[in-house]
């Protein structure tokens, strides 16, 4: 038994790369740069104004410093970024800001509880613990990475000035 192949016909069209690109192109929705710049600025900025207000919160009336009060301001506001992403809310602010709301620690935040929620189903373990961390690991090697070489340049720095 033998299998026939088709074969194309001589006059036939073939998609090429550019050919494609450029029909695909019509299809893409035209992108406000201008609108998205201005939305997220204003949300980041917001989220930021919001973090200022907790910390002058936390030295007020608790009696923080300044410098102490950097840490449970950073940790309120990634309490209620991933309170907001398990509401649902947050993803809502996401498609409104872009990079507005992605930007700040409330988005590293939102994308890790993402992660979590996402694949709560295949366990806590494999599911949770696995895929949340795929983003954060990546983001924690970085930051190390990032403060090694500072701190070897600020040294250098100290030893040579």
């Amino acid at each position: 038994m033998a299998t026939k192949t088709k074969s194309k016909p001589a006059g036939s069209l073939q998609m090429t790369k550019q050919l494609y690109q450029q029909q695909a192109s019509k299809f893409q929705p035209k992108r406000n740069v201008l609108l998205n710049s201005l939305r997220a600025f204003w949300v980041g900025g917001t989220i930021c104004l919001l973090g200022q207000a907790v910390q002058n919160m936390y030295i007020h009336f608790f009696g923080f410093t300044e410098k102490t009060a950097s840490n449970p301001t950073v940790a309120t506001l990634i309490f209620l970024s991933v309170l907001l992403t398990g509401l649902g809310v947050y993803d809502n602010i996401g498609q409104y800001a872009g990079a507005g709301s992605a930007v700040p620690v409330t988005g590293f935040a939102n994308s890790i509880a993402s992660a979590a929620i996402e694949h709560r189903s295949e366990g806590l373990v494999l599911g949770v613990g696995g895929n949340m961390f795929k983003l954060a690991g990546s983001v924690i090697v970085f930051g190390v990475v990032a403060a090694f070489v500072a701190g070897i340049l600020k040294s250098l720095i100290n030893m040579f000035f």
